[in-house]
């Protein structure tokens, strides 16, 4: 990644760590801060976090449709703009591929039902087709818990791209990152 990038990536940290800024010169504050900010993750975690900033940010130029279905989930979510398009497939297929491995970035805004998906990755079914103006999801699973779980958290990603930073902000608040709450491995249920 390169250093502008990187860069830009530190700042999206910071403008959502808000008040915890200060936090970071109290015990132990900066080792809280460097985890806020990614500090702590490879390049391709802070890659995808910067993709989902962007889809964040510009959450009101795309579109998403949610068909929950009996054994899973479908979901169609797009964008007039060809940027946006292009990112929306990228960090689909980026996020697919870490489910299938198990491996999960851990980040600030994830939410059980997320981290229950990594859990179950052996237990999900997944198909996507891409489109001109985004990506098709298809996910099932016999698993019942699983099935919640998709369901879940395709409701999460739909408030995400209808109320943008409000959302994603929230989330993170409540897994404690802009609280001041030490960052570490996701919390196992």
């Amino acid at each position: 990644m390169s250093r502008y990038r990187l860069a830009a990536v530190a700042l999206v940290g910071v403008s959502l760590a808000g008040p915890a800024l200060a936090r970071a010169q109290q015990p132990g504050g900066m080792m809280r801060m460097r985890g806020m900010m990614g500090m702590g993750h490879d390049s391709a975690t802070m890659a995808m976090m910067a993709g989902v900033h962007e889809l964040v940010v510009n959450h009101d130029r795309i579109t998403r449709t949610v068909t929950n279905l009996p054994n899973g989930v479908r979901t169609v979510t797009e964008s007039d703009d060809p940027r946006l398009a292009a990112i929306i497939r990228e960090h689909v297929g980026v996020t697919v591929r870490r489910v299938e491995k198990g491996d999960d970035p851990a980040l600030p805004m994830e939410t059980p039902a997320l981290r229950a998906i990594f859990r179950a990755k052996d237990k999900i079914h997944t198909m996507t087709d891409t489109t001109v103006k985004g990506i098709v999801i298809v996910q099932t699973s016999d698993d019942s818990a699983a099935v919640a779980a998709l369901q879940q958290h395709a409701a999460e990603v739909s408030d995400l791209v209808n109320r943008g930073m409000t959302a994603m902000h929230e989330a993170m608040m409540k897994n404690g990152f802009m609280r001041g709450a030490p960052p570490g491995p996701p919390r196992r249920e």
